[in-house]
Parts: C-alpha cells; sequence; structure tokens
C-alpha cells in the first residue's frame, strides 16, 4: 500500500495527452478471444485493471507481445478453458470487475464461460443480470457451480433473438454483442448501449468479419458469423482523464491545453464544464483551457438552481460526477450533483467537507455545492481514496488545497490512471509517491 503526499497551492502550466480510455480497453482486449488470429491493439492504457485483465488473459493460454508500453499483440489460438473454473482464476478475476467481459466471447467461441464473483469500486450494487439474461435469451444455460464457487454458462450453440435489455447497461451490451457475433441467425439488440466505448467495440468486430448494424444507436443488429478474424485497433483518449484535467485546470487556476482529446467523442463533456463557469477552447484535436481567477455556475433560464445528473450516452457519464462535484467547491453559486446510478458514490464528500468545503449530502444520491468562490482555500488533510473517480477528484482538491495532504490507499487511482503522480510533477505539481 502506498499514499500521495501532495503540497497544494501551485499553478500548473502546460500540455497534457490523456491515456487510452479504461473503460474501451477492458472490453475490446476482452473481445481478443473471439479469433485465433492475431490482434494488435494500440493506445492500451498502462492501468492495474488492465494490467491485472491481460494477466489473466495470459493464463488461460493467449499469446502475447508488449511492442511497446501502449501497444500489444494477442493471439488466443490455444485457450485453456478448464482455467476459468480454477481457483486461481476466481481469486484473480474476483479482484476485477472487468472478468466479467470474458463469459460472452469465452461462450461464443469455446461454448461455456465462468464468471467469479466481481470485485471493482465499491460504489454500490452492480448488478449482472444485463448479461446473464442476455446470454440466456441466446440459449446459454446459466447456474451457480458449487463445487467451484463460480457462475457457470454453457451451451452448444447460441442462436440470434430479439432481445431488449432492462437497462442500457455499457458492459452488458457489450458482453451480449461479442456472445452474439458468432452465434446463429439475426440478434438484435433493443435498449443498447451506444457509449463510443461501445461504438469502438462494434467497429472493431464489424473488422474482424462481424455483420453489426444500427452503430451509435440503441438498437443494434447482429447478424451471426461462422468465425472472425484478425484485426488492428486503436483506443480513443479517456474521456474521464479528459474531464480530470478540465477540473483540475479550473480548480488550480492553471493553464492546460489536453492534446489530442477525441474532441468529436466527448458528447456533452465540454458544455457540461462550461456550464460550472470553466472557459475552454476547442483547437483542431486539443482542448486548452486558460487559466481564471473564477468561475461561476450559471443558473436555468427561470433562476432555478443548475443540477448536473448522470445519465445513458449521450448524457453525462457518471464517472465525471465525483470531479464536478469537488470543482464545484470553489465556483461561484451553487450546483445540485445528483448520482442516479450508484448510491456509494457520493461518499467520499465527509473528506471534501474536512478540508472545509460546503456541501450537503441530501441523500446517498444528491448532494448540494455551495461554491466558496475562492474566498476560502480547502485545507490539506489525511484521507484515504474509496474508488478510482472519488480518488481522482479527491487528488483535484489536494492539489488546490494549502497546505500538505496525505491520500491513503492510491491502488485505486493507479487502478484508472497510469503514471498520474509523474505526469502531474511533469506540469509543476508537488506531489510524491510514499511506499508504505
Amino acid at each position: 500500500m502506498s499514499s500521495f503526499e501532495v503540497v497544494g497551492g501551485n499553478k500548473f502550466h502546460g500540455e497534457i495527452q490523456p491515456q487510452g480510455a479504461k473503460n474501451e480497453a477492458l472490453q475490446i482486449i476482452s473481445a481478443v478471444l473471439l479469433t485465433a488470429e492475431k490482434v494488435t491493439i494500440t493506445n492500451i492504457p498502462y492501468i492495474l485493471d488492465v494490467n491485472l485483465l491481460i494477466e489473466l488473459l495470459e493464463d488461460i493460454g493467449v499469446k502475447t507481445n508488449r511492442i511497446s508500453r501502449d501497444t500489444c499483440e494477442f493471439q488466443a489460438d490455444n485457450i485453456d478453458v478448464d482455467f476459468l473454473a480454477s481457483e486461481e482464476f476466481r481469486k484473480k478475476g474476483g479482484r476485477l470487475r472487468g472478468s466479467v467481459m470474458l463469459a460472452g466471447p469465452m461462450l461464443a467461441r469455446f461454448h461455456r464461460a465462468y464468471i467469479p464473483k466481481p470485485g471493482g469500486d465499491k460504489i454500490g450494487r452492480r448488478r449482472l443480470d444485463t448479461h446473464i439474461i442476455g446470454f440466456e435469451k441466446l440459449g446459454a444455460k446459466f447456474e451457480y457451480d458449487d463445487l467451484h464457487s463460480c457462475f457457470k454458462l454453457s451451451s452448444p450453440r447460441l442462436h440470434g433473438c430479439f432481445m431488449c435489455l432492462d437497462e442500457p447497461s455499457v458492459t452488458g451490451t457489450a458482453n451480449v454483442l461479442m456472445a452474439a457475433v458468432l452465434a446463429e441467425g439475426k440478434t438484435t439488440i433493443y435498449n443498447a448501449a451506444c457509449e463510443p466505448y461501445i461504438q469502438q467495440l462494434c467497429k472493431m468486430l464489424n473488422r474482424m468479419g462481424a455483420k453489426i448494424s444500427g452503430i451509435s444507436s440503441n438498437l443494434l443488429v447482429v447478424e451471426g458469423v461462422e468465425k472472425l478474424s484478425g484485426t488492428t485497433h486503436r483506443m480513443l483518449p479517456d474521456m474521464i482523464e479528459i474531464g480530470s484535467f478540465i477540473g483540475l485546470a479550473a480548480m488550480t487556476q492553471s493553464e492546460l491545453t489536453i492534446k489530442n482529446a477525441g474532441v468529436e467523442h466527448l458528447g456533452v463533456i465540454p458544455e457540461k464544464f462550461q456550464q460550472l463557469g470553466i472557459k475552454l477552447e476547442i483547437k483542431g484535436d486539443d482542448i486548452y483551457v486558460p487559466a481564471q481567477e473564477s468561475y461561476e455556475i450559471q443558473t436555468y433560464m427561470d433562476g432555478g438552481i443548475l443540477t448536473i445528473y448522470d445519465h445513458p450516452w449521450p448524457g453525462f457519464t457518471p464517472d465525471l460526477l465525483s470531479i464536478v462535484l469537488v470543482v464545484a467547491t470553489q465556483a461561484i453559486g451553487s450546483v445540485l450533483v445528483h448520482q442516479k446510478m450508484f448510491e456509494s458514490r457520493l461518499f467520499f464528500v465527509d473528506k471534501l467537507i474536512d478540508m472545509g468545503a460546503q456541501i450537503i449530502l441530501c441523500d446517498p444520491h444528491r448532494a448540494t455545492v455551495i461554491g466558496l468562490g475562492r474566498k476560502q482555500a480547502l485545507r490539506g488533510i489525511t484521507m484515504s481514496s474509496p474508488d478510482i473517480r472519488a480518488g481522482q477528484a479527491l487528488l483535484i482538491a489536494a492539489l488546490s488545497a494549502e497546505g500538505k495532504s496525505i491520500i491513503q490507499n492510491i491502488e485505486q487511482i493507479d487502478r484508472g490512471y497510469q503514471f498520474i503522480d509523474e505526469r502531474l510533477r511533469n506540469l509543476g505539481a508537488d506531489i510524491k509517491r510514499v511506499p508504505h
């Protein structure tokens, strides 16, 4: 276990390049199991969750060749399906919620799959019903394997069908989609997630020989094929990092340029930060955030207090609500942050309150932030990171605060942000990693 020791108050200046998208990586890397041919993936984020998934693939027989830190070749031509039922896989896979993404490809190509009880962030209930029900509709049998203490799926052959997902789950859509591409006949997936991550997965699968239409909509139609071939795929920049850097610049009164931000794939993210009063300029594929003395939260046209809430794409991603909340603490004005999806994701606000922020936690899903307008700086404290996104929000708070902060449990931050301390030091941050 390590900690970050942060001395706040510095203003930053320079350029920063976002890493590859974590949420896309977990799907794309799982998809290599759908073919025996070589798949090359570039712009892979070098983070704990992604590296653990690659380890899991190696454990089941996938050949990997790290050409560079962000580029890897995969070939799944000799897979040990039984390893998925082992104690070793159960322990390692249970640490990573993304391990559930292996189920769709394994079921499609090898006709059985095992799902360990999922790990990941403790941000509330994250059910797997959407995944399992989708697999069952394709013809898979689902049961709990008492001997191996895990869920087992099996089917001699999957068959296409019509399904309406009970929620537009990104991982659920991706998992069912990967199972459907090798199913017999046509599969129609309604109420599908349509995030850029899913669009990227669809485009990759089509390059491999799949027949998917309706990409970027919530109605996907998949014509099953006999087999898929290899391909090359480049991941998008991580939109959550991009939003985090916009928030960091505003909180620390810094001038930052976010290079190669994949602006066309960001949806409403820039607009939501502009609603907080943050100025930014789109310059080609870069985002320039000028240094601002202050920023004022907009109100609705009738004068009502602004509400920012999460919503399925093209709505605002829930992964940035923690960042919005911390950035609002130093704005002029008030905002209601409504986290609809996860009931425990706002439980880090007590740390911000200890730092001097004015926040009312209305209930597990809603918090009202009364901006301090920089009249009172946040103060450094010792705190612990509860999940990836809250950890990054607390890091931003610490970088803007007066005095020294200690952030413990930074493995949570490392799960989603690559070399974040090193990259921030390059901008002028006073941050060091302290091993325990």
